[in-house]
């Protein structure tokens, strides 16, 4: 089939053309009929007295098919200069992490079955040793996020009674998580204590009666009060729930396993710091600083931590055995804190430095400004990461970036109704989300920025300017 006809043919000699015959077999052929289908719809609408073209219908059905088997979940390049970004996946995992979850989709594993005994086993055992070593708890369980264990430990230790939490510790954090709601929904009565900014020992003791079930502290990891403030540090707080036999539990959201300062990063609080001072349960996430895949983690008491496991929520809950893969090879590489900046890639970009970075917007700056040619201007300009997902959310990371506005002489504005309508920064950013390999940056003051923090290893440099090129031909 080689020239145009005014009718289509049947759709059994539509689908026998060598292209299409070969669209068939990468895609299926019950895949290749429907999107074949879908082209003829488009070409009947299409003025009646046009002729059927076999090219353009056979590049249409190959262009449907190939958009199909796109993953809709792909890597992109994070240049926004958050590190721990919530809406491109937050933590990069290590290589051990990688290689373990390859290892266990392969095949059966002893995901629930305890090797030495020959029997049913419990799948937190491949990880309650290790996040015992590494807090100092006696016994410790995992869910699937943090969000999930503050519910389960809330649902677990204080249904249908009281808990007491400073009113400066209500948080909000992304997707409208907030500890009000979470409480309600576990089944626990929340108890607002002293205020925004202040809060004191003596709000908790007034605060405890008979229907509390436990008090809670939570780390406001997202934001900072700060100027006329007080706190009730942890020990005061565990001493209090010790002397009155209740249970103090603390939400760390974030969480650490180390101390950050060792690496000239801010002070956060750790879990071990947290049982050493007194905490029964603590609570923390495993993929924002602790640099592994989503997983909330539950810490302490052995007692609380066994009602915790047995509630029923807990296997609705439940971590899946790749998460469970990643999870133990992340915190294994906490065992040799001597290369953890090295190996962790969360800590690694959290510890590069501004020289580093402006070296490597410096030999990229070039190639970036050819590709977009004399319609844009390339800068390599200082600026400040962050860390993100709500972990030091004051604190800021010297940094560089490649800076892209407009060529002197322009204002980087085209009209509405014009082919290409909107800002310069804009249309940018639009172009480089469309890169084979998307980037993602930020606008700020008028430009496009990359911030290379992220783009921290050879192989990735050298594949952000391989598609480089590619803008040339971008409509700008």
């Amino acid at each position: 089939m080689t020239t145009a006809s005014l009718r289509p043919p049947a759709t059994d000699k539509l689908l026998d053309s060598d292209a299409m015959r070969a669209l068939a077999l990468q895609h299926g052929r019950v895949a290749l009929l429907a999107v074949a289908r879908e082209a003829l719809g488009h070409w009947r609408a299409q003025t009646p007295q046009q002729a059927f073209e076999p090219a353009p219908f056979e590049a249409r059905c190959s262009a449907a098919l190939q958009q199909q088997a796109a993953p809709a979940l792909r890597p992109v390049f994070n240049l926004t200069g958050t590190v721990l970004h919530t809406n491109l996946g937050r933590a990069v995992m290590a290589p051990e992490a990688i290689a373990a979850v390859v290892a266990v989709m392969r095949g059966a594993s002893n995901l629930e079955y305890d090797l030495a005994a020959g029997g049913r086993g419990d799948r937190d055992d491949h990880v309650d040793g290790l996040l015992k070593e590494l807090t100092g708890a006696e016994a410790a369980t995992a869910v699937n996020n943090n969000a999930a264990a503050v519910l389960l430990v809330l649902a677990a230790l204080a249904d249908r009674k009281e808990v007491p939490v400073s009113r400066g510790e209500l948080i909000e954090i992304g997707g409208a998580f907030r500890i009000p709601d979470i409480m309600r929904r576990a089944g626990a009565k929340l108890v607002e204590v002293g205020t925004t900014n202040r809060t004191h020992l003596r709000d908790f003791e007034e605060a405890i009666g008979p229907r509390t079930a436990l008090v809670m502290k939570v780390h406001a990891s997202n934001y900072a009060i700060q100027g006329f403030t007080a706190s009730v540090p942890v020990t005061e707080l565990a001493a209090l729930c010790k002397a009155r036999g209740l249970p103090f539990v603390e939400d760390l959201g974030s969480g650490t396993l180390v101390d950050l300062t060792r690496w000239g990063l801010p002070a956060e609080p750790t879990p071990a710091q947290s049982i050493s001072a007194g905490a029964n349960v603590v609570t923390f996430s495993a993929d924002k600083l602790l640099g592994g895949p989503q997983a909330g983690l539950i810490v302490g008491d052995k007692l609380l931590i066994q009602r915790i496991k047995k509630h029923p929520l807990k296997r609705a809950l439940r971590l899946d055995k790749m998460t469970l893969a990643a999870l133990e090879a992340t915190l294994k590489l906490y065992r040799d804190p001597d290369r953890l900046a090295q190996r962790l890639p969360t800590l690694r970009l959290l510890t590069r430095t501004e020289a580093d970075i402006r070296l490597q917007t410096e030999r990229l700056a070039p190639a970036l400004a050819q590709a977009l040619g004399t319609r844009c201007q390339v800068q390599v300009l200082a600026c400040r990461s962050q860390i993100g997902s709500g972990s030091l959310p004051v604190d800021r990371l010297p940094s560089a970036c490649l800076a892209i506005g407009a060529a002197a002489g322009g204002n980087g504005v085209v009209k509405a109704g014009s082919k290409r309508a909107g800002s310069l920064p804009d249309r940018l950013a639009e172009a480089m989300r469309a890169l084979p390999l998307p980037v993602i940056g930020r606008i700020e003051d008028g430009q496009l920025r990359l911030d290379l923090r992220c783009l921290d290893s050879a192989d990735a440099e050298a594949a952000f300017a391989e598609q480089l090129p590619l803008l040339a031909q971008a409509t700008l």
